[in-house]
């Protein structure tokens, strides 16, 4: 047994294996295969947004927060596909080596201003005419699989109606309390904001962080906890950013008051340095992008929203490799608009996203286009502005 759990735990084996989506803005019936590493692209609108919104959405169902992140989405009403869903569908996959996948499953059905969980399911095939069922929730009836009972039965705890069972899974059922853990763990980083008073401009207090934050308010904590205790990977960040910037010599940590630190950034011939508030919005978000995918605590799905903003073109090929480099210790999913970027990337690590005559969203991975003959001659950036592979306006 202890040996199966340890299998079940370790990242490699247990993958995010297909989202499905039904009745999400645009994204009326799409599935989604969920690689190492999926770029997005697409015209403006086409939904790669809502696809990264989705998947914080099931993160924010498996944290218990379903409720206030529909109500930030403004409502469900508000973001069901409108004229053609009565309910919002929801489904995500996770591979466990050795044995059939997680299934899990979620629909939604608006009521006034609210909305009710009309069917949950968390589900694995056993090799029996019906799947085995961990958590089975049809409106108010719900029911967990009690592992002493060895049957279905409802929960024996205050139970909150507007939140997913998944969400209030007893942490003792060991395969849906990892798929829940996992999924709650998915983070979505949007640009990130480097006004003259963001988080990421300002001194920070000392301690330790495994991850530079959404909005980058613990770059300085997470690069100098790498520097004490990860020196190689803290030594990785810096080789990158002598890659990007043949300047650039090294990082320091001058104290600010007590507990805490600003972050220099030293160049060969400049007697001083330069400090967060005075770097170039490119060079600040190569940063702290370098810093989130060589952080030792990336989480199982990260989820990215056009990291290119603001970095030169030169940049992207560092930016590429980084992706697939991280892209063995999390999942990446990635939307973006550069061409540039898509010019360092496989067909393999690419999602096509088009608009049909209706309005509604296709999804289709671009090594399942017919582009041999194509890649002969072009390159896959030139390939999307010439219109052959689609995902234009």
């Amino acid at each position: 047994m202890e040996f199966k759990i340890k299998l079940i735990m370790n990242h490699s084996s247990a993958r995010f294996g297909q989202v499905s989506i039904e009745g999400f803005r645009r994204l009326r019936d799409v599935r989604l295969s969920l690689r190492p590493l999926s770029v997005m692209i697409g015209a403006n609108g086409t939904g790669k947004t809502s696809v990264l919104d989705v998947l914080s959405l099931l993160a924010f169902s498996a944290q218990a927060r379903l409720s206030p992140s529909i109500s930030e989405l403004g409502g469900l009403t508000n973001v069901l596909t409108y004229d053609k869903a009565e309910e919002l569908g929801l489904g995500i996959t996770m591979e466990v080596q050795g044995h059939a996948p997680l299934e899990y499953s979620l629909r939604l059905r608006p009521q006034g201003i609210a909305h009710v969980l009309r069917e949950e399911t968390l589900s694995q095939d056993r090799g029996r005419p019906a799947p085995f069922l961990h958590i089975s929730s049809h409106g108010q009836d719900v029911r967990y699989f009690n592992t002493e009972k060895g049957k279905l039965l409802p929960p024996t705890w205050e139970h909150d109606p507007l939140e997913t069972a998944l969400a209030q899974v007893p942490k003792m059922f060991q395969e849906p309390e990892d798929f829940r853990r996992r999924l709650a763990s998915s983070t979505f980083y949007h640009v990130l904001n480097v006004d003259p008073r963001s988080p990421v401009r300002l001194p920070q207090a000392m301690g330790p962080a495994e991850l530079p934050g959404r909005n980058g308010e613990d770059l300085v904590s997470c690069l100098f906890y790498l520097r004490e205790t990860d020196r190689n990977r803290f030594e990785a960040i810096e080789d990158s950013l002598r890659a990007a910037f043949p300047r650039f010599e090294r990082l320091d940590f001058p104290p600010v008051a007590a507990g805490t630190l600003g972050l220099a950034w030293r160049e060969h011939g400049f007697s001083k340095p330069l400090y967060t508030h005075q770097l170039s919005e490119g060079t600040l978000r190569f940063l702290w992008l370098t810093t989130l995918l060589q952080s030792p605590g990336l989480t199982a799905l990260t989820l990215l929203d056009e990291p290119e903003v603001s970095l030169h073109p030169e940049l992207l090929s560092l930016l590429a490799d980084q992706l697939r480099e991280a892209s063995q210790r999390t999942q990446l999913i990635v939307a973006t608009h550069s061409d540039a970027l898509i010019r360092f990337l496989e067909p393999s690590e690419v999602v096509v996203l088009d608009a049909t005559e209706d309005g509604m969203t296709t999804l289709t991975r671009a090594d399942e286009l017919d582009l041999g003959e194509w890649l002969k001659d072009y390159s896959l950036d030139e390939l999307w502005r010439n219109g052959r592979i689609g995902a234009r306006a």
